[in-house]
């Protein structure tokens, strides 16, 4: 946050975009204080009184990515009429972004992978981000299983462990330089460890609707 005085002479939130770069680029530990400045066409001093320290402009850079980048997986997720398509459309939106940066990966998983001990604050916080993906997951599978998708035998927390898992693997490929067509084939492999859901006749909902349309039933 700012110190109170002198109003800031530069874009604050401009600033704040490039660094969130730096930060996709290189991670927390590997992003130095000359590397935000210079990207932000910022002097130190002018980074120590818009964001405090480092820390705090990495937090601000990681919330932004939620809102601007993360957030694109979610409403890929929730977006879909079925569980499937739902998880599809996560995993597809997940190869873009994790191909989006001449880097390559996602800024929640390899910002911080070393759990250093000086840095064990920044790698708890990642951490907790990525839970929150994993809570997002797992509700969206739960929906699908209490909407008759997915048989009520489902284990919801290991098919969502799972499917974060599948999103580290695309993170952890693309900044290895995979290509964002060999990428999308780890989609249907991905896809195929979900069970298959109970009839038409048995489900409820929107789930039974979209099962009984033509076209659209599963095959």
């Amino acid at each position: 946050m700012a110190q109170r005085g002198r109003p800031l002479s530069f874009d604050r939130q401009a600033a704040l975009e490039r660094a969130m770069d730096v930060f996709w680029r290189k991670g927390f530990e590997g992003a130095q204080l000359v590397d935000l400045t210079m990207a932000m066409g910022i002097s130190p001093p002018s980074f120590y009184a818009a964001f405090g320290s480092k820390k705090e402009a990495f937090y601000e850079a990681v919330e932004l990515y939620i809102r601007v980048v993360g957030s694109k997986s979610a409403k890929a997720l929730n977006g879909a009429a079925s569980v499937r398509d739902g998880l599809r459309s996560m995993l597809e939106a997940t190869v873009g972004t994790a191909t989006s940066n001449p880097s390559g990966g996602c800024l929640l998983v390899l910002g911080a992978v070393n759990h250093l001990p000086g840095n064990e604050e920044v790698w708890t916080y990642l951490k907790k981000t990525r839970t929150d993906t994993l809570a997002l997951i797992r509700a969206r599978i739960q929906r699908g299983v209490d909407e008759g998708e997915l048989p009520t035998e489902t284990d919801v927390g290991v098919l969502a462990q799972y499917f974060l898992g599948i999103t580290q693997i695309i993170s952890f490929q693309a900044r290895d330089g995979a290509s964002r067509a060999s990428l999308k084939r780890l989609i249907a492999p991905a896809l195929a460890a979900l069970p298959q859901g109970r009839p038409a006749s048995q489900q409820t909902g929107t789930s039974a609707q979209i099962a009984a349309a033509p076209g659209l039933a599963r095959p």
